[in-house]
């Protein structure tokens, strides 16, 4: 069942600034975080020092405020990331809520990274990260819907088939004859979000599922 957004009730649910839970989601993984320390810490203290060298110049203040930009990226970066994220669902111009069920589950292993390490007998070897990723297949009375992919947990464990499942849809045609973007879902039965990333604002979401859902079956 597809009920489609007023004007306005998307942004509502996707907001233009990063919330804290979609900050914490574009920070990235341990080894993004250290890339975002080292830019910051790095590029901040080279041009700190440099506006140093530069006292007394008119250049003195620009070289200043970008030291102090820098140094905040760690800070400024993810929230950027995160509006970036927010602005492309918030671009199309049809959206819906979703209520459907999960029509199959199934595990797949996606490679995070690679990297060379070297081996006991000296030799370089190509060495793969992979993670296990969680796919649900979508469905509704209407059919097919499509998929929704994110790094597997323990607690998903307790998803299956014919769970009920909500999201937002979004397509470039008001009739949503193709759907081109999911956000972040909803189980209600088993009371668990589920995502690669946080999209919607989840309170406010499912205060208008239990609006919209039950006017329309109404």
């Amino acid at each position: 069942m597809l009920v489609p957004l007023r004007p306005g009730e998307l942004q509502k649910l996707i907001p233009a600034v990063a919330t804290s839970n979609q900050f914490a989601a574009a920070l990235g993984n341990p080894r993004k975080i250290l890339q975002r320390v080292l830019l910051s810490t790095i590029g901040g203290a080279i041009t700190l020092v440099i506006s140093q060298v530069m006292v007394g110049s008119r250049f003195y203040s620009v070289f200043l405020i970008v030291g102090v930009v820098f140094l905040l990226y760690i800070l400024w970066g993810p929230i950027l990331e995160g509006g970036r994220r927010n602005a492309v669902l918030r671009r199309y111009p049809a959206s819906a809520i979703f209520q459907g069920q999960i029509a199959e589950a199934f595990t797949r292993e996606r490679v995070e990274n690679r990297h060379e390490q070297a081996n006991q007998h000296g030799e370089l070897e190509l060495v793969e990260n992979r993670r296990t990723w969680l796919v649900l297949e979508l469905e509704d009375e209407d059919g097919y819907l499509g998929q929704l992919s994110f790094p597997m947990d323990k607690k998903h464990q307790s998803i299956r088939p014919g769970t009920l499942i909500r999201c937002v849809v979004l397509s470039e045609q008001k009739n949503f004859s193709r759907i081109s973007a999911m956000s972040d879902a909803w189980l209600p039965e088993l009371r668990l979000w589920v995502g690669e990333y946080p999209f919607l604002l989840r309170p406010a979401f499912e205060e208008l599922c239990q609006l919209r859902l039950f006017r329309h079956m109404d």
